[in-house]
């Protein structure tokens, strides 16, 4: 009896982390698209500093402050050789996400971040000489596929965005892969990574958003119709953000790898869905299937990823033998990917 019911709190606890990381995640990605076409405030660097701030703010104030999450030290040396170009890739990949957003619909711009998984796979083969199982290119077949057929039948089409949402795709690959090198030793949650990349990210975006986007921001202030419930929702967009994190927190700590590789599609799907229904962009039905090609193809890649991670060592995944030990690196963990 005590079992079952450990058993049923497990799964209520599961259900209920990934709705709230669901809940904070649409609900960004939607005020900031709410942010750019119907505030009509077109500077997603200024947009990114505004979350960036939140969060470092965030960070402090859990860690420091309430103390719910230990703090993990980081040696000052450290904070500058690793922290720091991690930083600089991190904050690159969130300027190019609502970059994107500000030109293209959710819907497409969900669909090719979907596309991370194959650059992740394509950089390490072409740039760090890693072996992959066969399977793992198979498994990238649909999601290639997927985001061509998208991207041919997006009726709201931008050149601009498209290339900002898939530079986005390498540098949130570039990211997990160098995590892997260049935070080697420490044991990094959501909240102490913001911890301390957050500021730097501030630090690093601070100059280019007043200069490229300042004039325009004060612009905007003079002449915006309703300023005070405007600016609310532009820094209540980077609360939530804020609150993303610490959702991805939990959710990696309440669920199974295989779950959240399932929620993690469906929660596009989600994002795809709520966002048609608030901008009503145009969907055409090729487009609709080119996304759920994609997103298949992403839970098929994740659960090909964790079937192999899961073989016992004896068992051969592959019929040709591994080049070098580089080969027997196990794929970098791509859970944490959608901080801030």
């Amino acid at each position: 009896m005590e079992e079952s019911k450990l058993c049923q709190w497990s799964v209520i606890r599961s259900v209920l982390a990934i709705l709230q990381w669901w809940g904070f995640n649409v609900t960004v990605i939607i005020m900031n698209k709410w942010i750019f076409q119907k505030l009509d405030f077109k500077f997603p660097l200024s947009v990114s500093c505004v979350h960036f701030v939140s969060s470092s703010i965030g960070a402090y104030v859990v860690i420091k402050v309430l103390k719910l999450k230990p703090l993990i030290q980081v040696d000052p040396e450290d904070r500058w050789r690793r922290i720091f170009p991690m930083s600089f890739i991190f904050c690159i990949n969130i300027v190019l996400g609502n970059v994107s957003l500000r030109y293209i619909p959710v819907s497409f711009m969900q669909t090719i971040k979907s596309f991370t998984p194959a650059t992740t796979v394509i950089l390490q083969w072409l740039i760090w000489k890693k072996y992959f199982d066969f399977r793992i290119w198979a498994s990238l077949i649909p999601i290639v596929g997927g985001i061509l057929l998208t991207s041919i039948t997006e009726l709201s089409f931008n050149m601009f965005g498209f290339c900002a949402a898939l530079f986005g795709c390498l540098a949130t690959s570039t990211k997990t892969i160098l995590a892997e090198s260049l935070l080697h030793g420490y044991k990094f949650d959501s909240i102490n990574t913001v911890y301390y990349m957050a500021p730097f990210a501030t630090m690093i975006l601070a100059v280019p958003a007043t200069l490229l986007e300042g004039p325009g921001v004060m612009e905007w202030i003079y002449t915006c119709p309703s300023l005070f419930s405007s600016l609310v929702i532009i820094f209540g967009s980077g609360v939530l953000a804020f609150c993303l994190n610490f959702s991805i927190f939990y959710v990696i700590h309440s669920t199974t790898a295989v779950t959240f590789n399932v929620a993690g599609n469906l929660k596009v799907a989600v994002a795809v869905t709520c966002s048609w229904l608030i901008f009503r962009n145009p969907i055409s039905m090729m487009n609709a299937v080119g996304c759920a090609i994609t997103l298949v193809g992403c839970t098929f890649y994740g659960y090909v990823r964790h079937m192999l991670s899961n073989q016992s060592p004896g068992t051969p995944r592959t019929p040709r033998t591994p080049r070098g030990k580089s080969e027997l690196i196990p794929l970098v963990n791509e859970k944490l990917d959608d901080k801030i």
